[in-house]
């Protein structure tokens, strides 16, 4: 299993478009894993057959793992007796008894930046004692496993605030991996010299059994559990981190968008926007962008480890969007210098990307402002929680036709309430507010989209 994103311990194998004997080719796919918050198609890196699927669909594989063996020896059974084959489950296994230099050239990878060949060692083999069988090649991501030790992104930050190495950790954690009480007992003070038991050894994948398709529901059908993994896991990993790290603070402002809406009529018809999508949201990003504009420091974030506040001379506008996987983030990199067309395409393209499942890792790193708009669901606002890593969010509550005082007179206008949620140790009252103000006075009258871009 290849590290696929920034950070990734593990992805949930879930489809599998090949099957042991089928022959494949190299940037062939052969399967589709599910990160922490996207669908990702992982091709095989050379040709060959199938020889082993050690996990079944539906099963969380953490980043080193073998996923797939290959045969890519032509079919024919080597003449020697101690054949290179992948982990069997039942049969009894030797160690090889040592490692040997990869073979100068292309590695082949699933993803990713490749590896230098002049560094790269092969793991040792294990062979059994059933019959041999042709020479499969094991795919295990970037590099084989015991070169980067399992532990999760908060694990090692703290090996290396205490000054740890982590490839000199014991790991007691499931399936080898290295928990924060395993580098707190590498850091401390070795005691006396004592006769140590042998460290046991990571236990090698087997196949296991298959995802059930229904989910557990208790005896009395009066309670249904459902497993925490994929999206929902990260979303909650990550909005925790965020509330207890970043001193929110909401602001409000209701306002007339009359206008905005009328001008989004008219674009409709517009021959520059033709054949693409304007709506409501369209118009309040090119707000924000134009808000942004005007006050910069909003759009900063906090280096907690140097100790700086990051100013951003650039905005990837991060929306939020509901997919059947969860609510996920993807940003539009460098939204600030798109044009009104092309802010268009870009959020087409992005909303149709999310709800197809095929957002990538990369399109969800990096984004430095959001904006989730409740309203498409009837509610009025909220109080959105920071996305990790940026110093605010805007909320975009229901547009509804209320009674509203105009030129003196109450008469029915279209009215939206929007609440920007930011962070305190970056941004201070009076730019919250200045911030918020200026989003709502473009909105209510969007001539200032020309006057103030």
């Amino acid at each position: 299993m290849p590290d696929v994103g920034e950070g990734l311990t593990e992805a949930e194998i879930l489809k599998w478009y090949v099957q042991p004997g089928d022959t494949v080719a190299d940037g062939q796919v052969v399967c589709e894993v599910e990160t922490a918050k996207a669908a990702v198609e992982l091709p095989i890196p050379f040709d060959g057959t199938v020889h082993e699927l050690p996990f079944p669909e539906g099963t969380t594989v953490d980043v080193g793992q073998v996923i797939i063996s290959v045969n890519v020896g032509g079919g024919a059974a080597p003449e020697a007796p101690a054949a290179e084959a992948a982990p069997a489950v039942a049969a009894p296994v030797a160690e090889a008894p040592a490692e040997e230099p990869e073979p100068q050239g292309r590695q082949p990878v699933l993803v990713g930046y490749g590896v230098a060949a002049s560094s790269t060692k092969r793991r040792a083999r294990k062979t059994t004692a059933a019959a041999p069988v042709s020479v499969p090649e094991q795919l295990n991501g970037h590099a084989p496993a015991a070169a980067r030790p399992l532990a999760k992104p908060p694990v090692r930050k703290l090996a290396k605030d205490l000054g740890v190495d982590l490839a000199a950790v014991t790991p007691t954690g499931p399936d080898g991996i290295i928990t924060r009480e395993d580098v707190h007992r590498a850091a401390a003070p070795a005691p006396a010299p004592v006769v140590e038991a042998p460290a046991p050894a990571a236990p090698a994948p087997v196949p296991v059994a298959a995802a059930p398709v229904a989910v557990p529901v208790s005896a009395d059908g009066r309670e249904t559990r459902i497993p925490i993994k994929g999206v929902r896991k990260a979303t909650a990993v990550a909005m925790v981190g965020s509330a207890f790290t970043a001193p929110h603070v909401t602001e409000f402002v209701t306002f007339d968008i009359t206008r905005t809406m009328k001008l989004v009529e008219e674009l409709k018809s517009d021959k520059d926007m033709a054949g693409l999508r304007v709506n409501p949201l369209l118009l309040i990003a090119k707000a924000v962008l134009v808000a942004v504009r005007r006050n910069p420091d909003i759009n900063a974030a906090w280096d907690e480890a140097n100790q700086e506040i990051v100013l951003k001379h650039y905005v990837n506008l991060g929306i939020a969007a509901a997919t059947p996987r969860g609510l996920i983030v993807p940003n539009i990199k460098d939204a600030h210098a798109q044009t009104l067309p092309e802010l268009s395409q870009s959020l087409s393209e992005l909303v149709g990307t999310a709800r197809e499942g095929r957002t990538t890792p990369a399109a969800m790193q990096g984004g430095t402002f959001t904006i989730t708009n409740v309203g498409v669901f009837g509610v009025d606002t909220g109080t959105p929680i920071l996305n990790p890593g940026e110093s605010a969010i805007l909320a975009v509550g229901a547009i509804k036709l209320q009674p509203w005082v105009h030129k003196g007179k109450v008469k029915p206008r279209q009215v939206t309430t929007l609440a920007l949620s930011f962070d305190h140790r970056l941004v201070d009252g009076e730019l919250g507010s200045k911030f918020l103000a200026d989003v709502a006075a473009i909105l209510e009258q969007p001539k200032r989209l020309l006057t103030w871009s």
